[in-house]
C-alpha cells in the first residue's frame, strides 16, 4: 500500500498536477518581444478614411458639398444661368425682321442704319415703346437668307426677358445683273444680222464700269455664252477674289420679210447650213 501511494505522489510531482503554471522570465520575454511586435506591425497597416465633404454657405443656394466621394463628374460652374427650364425663364423668340439689299451691297459690303421700335420695361414695371437706330455692318460676299443676330435689342418683357433681333438679308432684283451663286449673269439681245455679222457691244459691270467686246470670229447663236472672268460677286471666304461675269447672248428676229426680202435671204443662206 505505501508502495502505491509512493508511486502516485511521484507521478504526480511529475507532472505538476494540481499546481498553476508559470511562465519562466525567459519565455515572458520572448512573449513581451512577440506582443509588441504585433503591435508595430499593426501601427503600420494603411486603414481606410472617409473625407467627408466641406459645406460652405451661398447666397442663392444654402448650403453646397464642395467635392463629394461618389461624384464622378467635375464640379460645375455656378455661374447664373438668364433663361432655363430649371428657374422658369424662358427667353423670348427673336424679332425677324428683312433687310433689303442691292447686288452692289452685298458684293462690295455697306454699312446700314436701320431703324426700329420696340417694347421696353421701365424701373417701375410699365411698358413702353422705345425707338433706336441699329448699325448692321453688312459684309462682302454675303448672300440671300444670312441671318444677323443682335442680342437684347428686342421687345423686352421684363427686366431680365430681353428678345433678340434678327435681320435676314433679301436682295433687291437687280435691273441688270442677276445672282448665281458667286456668278452674275447680263442678258444683251442682238439683231439677227449683228448676229450673223459680228457686232461690238458694250458689257455693263456690277460698279459702275464699262468694256467693249468684239464678237467677229463666229455667228452669235441665241443662248451662246460669253465669260468675263473676275467680274462676279466678292468671295465671302476668299478676300479679293470675285465670281465671274456670265454673258447670255439672245438674238432678236424680224417680225416681218417682203417677198423680195425673203428671196435674198434664201439666196445668200441656202448653202450656209
Amino acid at each position: 500500500m505505501g508502495g502505491v501511494r509512493k508511486a502516485c505522489k511521484s507521478f504526480i510531482c511529475k507532472h505538476r498536477l494540481g499546481k498553476k503554471s508559470r511562465v519562466k522570465s525567459k519565455d515572458k520575454h520572448h512573449l513581451q518581444v512577440d506582443l509588441e511586435r504585433d503591435v508595430h506591425e499593426t501601427e503600420s497597416l494603411i486603414s481606410p478614411r472617409v473625407s467627408v465633404p466641406r459645406l460652405s454657405r451661398t447666397a442663392s443656394t444654402g448650403f453646397l458639398p464642395k467635392a463629394s466621394l461618389f461624384n464622378v463628374n467635375p464640379a460645375r460652374n455656378n455661374s447664373t444661368i438668364l433663361y432655363s427650364d430649371v428657374n422658369g425663364l424662358r427667353k423670348p423668340p427673336d424679332t425677324v425682321k428683312r433687310l433689303e439689299c442691292t447686288l452692289e451691297d452685298l458684293c462690295f459690303g455697306c454699312i446700314k442704319k436701320v431703324y426700329i421700335k420696340r417694347d421696353v420695361v421701365t424701373d417701375d414695371g410699365q411698358v413702353i415703346q422705345e425707338d433706336e437706330v441699329l448699325t448692321i455692318n453688312v459684309k462682302p460676299g454675303w448672300k440671300k437668307g444670312t441671318k444677323i443676330t443682335l442680342e437684347g435689342k428686342g421687345n423686352q418683357n421684363s427686366p431680365t426677358c430681353i428678345a433678340d433681333v434678327t435681320f435676314v438679308i433679301d436682295e433687291k432684283r437687280h435691273p441688270v445683273f442677276k445672282r448665281n451663286g458667286d456668278d452674275l449673269e447680263v442678258a444683251i439681245e442682238l439683231p439677227l444680222v449683228d448676229a450673223l455679222t459680228g457686232c461690238t457691244v458694250t458689257i455693263p459691270f456690277l460698279g459702275g464700269q464699262e468694256s467693249r467686246l468684239t464678237i467677229d470670229d463666229h455667228v452669235i447663236n441665241p443662248g451662246y455664252t460669253k465669260t468675263i472672268e473676275g467680274e462676279g460677286m466678292c468671295l465671302l471666304k476668299e478676300q479679293g477674289k470675285r465670281g465671274n461675269l456670265n454673258i447670255k447672248f439672245s438674238v432678236q428676229f424680224p417680225q416681218n420679210l417682203t417677198e423680195e426680202q425673203r428671196s435674198e435671204c434664201f439666196n445668200i443662206l441656202q448653202d450656209s447650213c
